[in-house]
């Protein structure tokens, strides 16, 4: 029998995660919870997708009328690939946490931002994977169809995370519609990804925003920006070493909750190259601080089909990972502006040591 703390834990309202639940009753939550919390959480639509749907979200205040004219701002996205239903489950979480959380740490963080948290930034492409085809992972752009070798509805959709207009179609990325990473026509020509791009940009301009997290499956891996940069050529992010000191302590805060081991590197190094993407043109184009996209559970065993029960495990790793994140990004100051003279320092000393070793 589970304890009352256990219960609670895995639900708020009416939702819980114990299963993936679909796009309407994801919307639906967010709905109920700015009823259940009238003056810290107002749903927003950034946009609509190809088919009308809305790419809805929630911003979180849990100080409103305390935040001056320049707040702190974190912005979260999920599910710009369809099939990878443990990213909306996650970022759901993630807002759970934020609005109920008892753990001083955790409460901190979600006290100390307004954020702006989208589950679904990809919701034809989530509709979809749950009522025709359960492997889908673009959006559903139908303007580009043509006849594919094994299966013309492969064509019916842009690979949301290659179409952002920051290095697009550089690596990575493909110009044919019958492939999974089909980039699109042009560079953010989807209106999902006009709608992610401005928004992050708006905030820009009302607020300092110092977060941008991705989630994405599966791999286990917290990447860095840029995906198309490795070995010394990840010095050209001027808070390389930053970001990478955060996001090993988190990842070792992450295996300590369960056991499970993360990588940490940019996606060329430790899984593909990449370009389009949207937390590398949240980096390039955006400017923002730190910026990471996670590859969540598991290695292959299940892949995009991470059974149920794995949900809860997963987020409370990720939650732990993500405190000490920000319990890092604190320490090196980033708070009061960055990057840190420590980034500075050791991307000097690496490159300087990199030149030794050449020559």
């Amino acid at each position: 029998m589970q304890s009352s703390k256990t219960v609670r834990s895995s639900s708020l309202g009416s939702f819980n995660w114990n299963e993936y639940h679909n796009l309407e009753r994801i919307h639906a939550w967010l709905d109920e919870l700015q009823t259940m919390y009238p003056n810290n959480v107002k749903t927003v639509s950034i946009g609509r997708s190809n088919e009308g749907r809305e790419i809805k979200g929630v911003i979180i205040d849990l100080k409103p009328g305390n935040r001056g004219n320049n707040p702190l701002t974190g912005m979260i996205e999920g599910g710009i690939h369809s099939r990878e239903w443990i990213s909306p489950a996650t970022v759901t979480w993630i807002i759970k946490e934020f609005l109920t959380s008892d753990d001083p740490d955790t409460k901190f963080m979600a006290e100390t931002f307004v954020w702006h948290i989208f589950p679904v930034i990809n919701p034809d492409g989530y509709v979809y994977s749950f009522l025709n085809d359960r492997m889908w992972r673009k959006n559903r752009n139908l303007l580009y169809g043509t006849n594919c070798t094994t299966n013309d509805d492969l064509s019916n959709g842009i690979d949301l995370n290659r179409n952002f207009d920051y290095l697009w179609m550089t690596v990575g990325a493909s110009s044919d519609p019958c492939t999974q990473t089909y980039a699109g026509p042009s560079p953010a020509s989807e209106p999902e990804t006009q709608a992610i791009s401005n928004y992050l940009l708006s905030l820009k301009r009302t607020g300092n925003v110092l977060y941008y997290f991705a989630f994405h499956s599966y791999s286990q891996m917290t990447l860095i920006p840029y995906s198309h940069l490795s070995g010394i050529d990840v010095l050209q992010v001027t808070n390389y070493a930053d970001l990478y000191e955060i996001a090993i302590r988190g990842a070792e805060k992450l295996t300590q909750k369960h056991g499970t081991n993360y990588q940490v590197g940019t996606s060329a190094d430790i899984l593909y190259s990449v370009s389009g993407s949207s937390f590398d043109w949240v980096k390039g184009v955006g400017d923002i601080p730190i910026v990471y996209l996670f590859e969540l559970r598991d290695v292959g065993e299940y892949g995009f089909l991470l059974p149920p029960e794995q949900i809860i495990p997963n987020n409370e790793e990720i939650m732990a990972c993500l405190v000490e994140m920000d319990r890092t990004t604190r320490e090196l100051r980033y708070y009061s502006g960055g990057p840190s003279l420590y980034a500075s320092l050791i991307s000097i000393i690496m490159s300087a040591a990199f030149v030794t070793i050449v020559k």
